[in-house]
């Protein structure tokens, strides 16, 4: 398996890069969002993913190692294609499709081109405890490692992470505030994760 790729950056297309590994340009299909992040005739470095079939070789790069895994998760869905999951990618951060496979939002889903609602419901069936928790996102947006900031900027900087707005995440905080408030006066603490759940769905029906 090619598991990366690193070199000067000879070509950028609407679909795909060139990058000269040792004299050879390889071709690795990327997201708008990770050509976007490349610069013809700079260095640059992509983790990889080898798809192989009998008429041929592709090559999918990705800005990170999270994004690859997760590319490669998505294909053990039934109907997942290279294709498919990359097109995931373009539209949802990583950490926004386990959000929405954890929560089973199947409307972030369908936004993907060539995901219909079945198909939305067989991922979601599929995947739901294979990508990680609501709270695993949350932690990775934030930079990873154990939770240590108070509810609000939990919640706050996983929707940032997310891709929301500060002044969505703000209006969002805001939304799910008495639900946090009712936990605290419960003698419980607040769960981000369900906060998070709660943020995501005020948002959605805006």
């Amino acid at each position: 398996m090619i598991a990366s790729v690193a070199g000067r950056v000879t070509g950028i297309g609407p679909e795909a890069a060139v990058v000269e590994v040792g004299g050879v340009g390889m071709l690795v299909h990327c997201t708008p969002g990770t050509l976007a992040g490349l610069r013809v005739g700079e260095p640059g470095r992509l983790a990889t993913s080898l798809v192989v079939r009998e008429e041929s070789l592709t090559l999918y790069g990705f800005a990170s190692e999270d994004e690859r895994t997760v590319f490669e998760m998505l294909q053990t869905a039934s109907g997942v294609g290279p294709r498919i999951a990359l097109a995931m990618l373009a539209v949802h951060t990583p950490s926004a499709l386990r959000v929405a496979v954890a929560t089973a939002d199947i409307k972030a889903l369908t936004m993907v081109p060539g995901i219909g609602q079945k198909g939305a419901q067989r991922i979601v069936l599929e995947l739901k405890g294979k990508l990680g928790t609501p709270e695993d996102a949350v932690n990775a947006a934030i930079g990873g490692g154990a939770p240590v900031l108070p509810w609000r900027d939990q919640v706050h900087s996983g929707l940032v992470g997310l891709g929301y707005s500060a002044k969505d995440a703000d209006e969002a905080v805001a939304v799910v505030a008495p639900e946090a408030d009712a936990e605290v006066t419960a003698g419980r603490s607040p769960q981000v994760a369900a906060l998070l759940k709660s943020a995501l769905r005020a948002l959605s029906v805006r």
